[in-house]
């Protein structure tokens, strides 16, 4: 499986943005974008993210490509594979931002975050990795699946005595959970009640700019 394994703090201050990519530490002092608010490299410091014109003003297909690179490093996912998701929503019916959109929240390694059983989608994937989770009854150990409504997540039976399982249910219920997903702490459970509506969704990612990235 292919992944992301430089730091991910760079690419929050690339994005001029906390992007929660590692959990709790985002929003405490220790967080790179409260100490060093600038982008990474060279030239992070004057201000210049290298998408500017020699005008100063940003072009379009600069803020296509910031807003593709920032939807793939919200949920962790590569360029091949963010494509496929792409011409995946060309073919469902409705809105392909709206789709793209739904897709992405809907991976299970997005969903086990959603309900507050990981910290961080980069956690949630590796406790999917490692065999921690079922869907539907059956064991899984891939981040990407799909879910659909009606789908039902639940910690394996063999790792509800590990440690974090058992603090994960007062960790978690601190956490609030969307509208489209129901939890039950106490079965260490989870489902898909229905897809989430765009409202639900990240207001920072801006789809239409990722839709016209790729009709180019």
């Amino acid at each position: 499986m292919a992944k992301n394994i430089g730091p991910v703090c760079k690419l929050c201050r690339r994005e001029g943005e906390k992007l929660f990519l590692k959990g709790e530490r985002c929003f405490t002092p220790k967080c790179a974008l409260e100490r060093r608010a600038y982008a990474p490299g060279q030239h992070g410091k004057t201000g210049s993210r290298g998408s500017a014109t020699r005008t100063g003003r940003e072009s379009d297909y600069a803020r296509q490509l910031r807003a593709k690179q920032r939807a793939r490093r919200v949920y962790g996912i590569l360029e091949r594979q963010f494509r496929r998701y792409y011409e995946t929503s060309l073919t469902r019916r409705g809105l392909t931002g709206l789709n793209l959109l739904q897709i992405l929240e809907s991976r299970l390694d997005n969903v086990i975050f959603r309900l507050g059983f990981a910290a961080s989608r980069a956690q949630a994937r590796l406790l999917v990795t490692h065999g921690h989770f079922v869907v539907n009854g059956r064991r899984t150990d891939v981040p990407s699946m799909i879910l659909k409504e009606g789908d039902v997540i639940a910690v394996r039976d063999g790792s509800r005595n590990l440690a974090y399982f058992k603090e994960m249910g007062d960790l978690a219920e601190k956490r609030t959970f969307p509208a489209w997903l129901g939890r039950d702490l106490k079965q260490m459970s989870g489902f898909i009640a229905r897809l989430p509506e765009r409202a639900e969704i990240d207001g920072n990612l801006n789809e239409q700019l990722i839709v016209e990235y790729y009709s180019r």
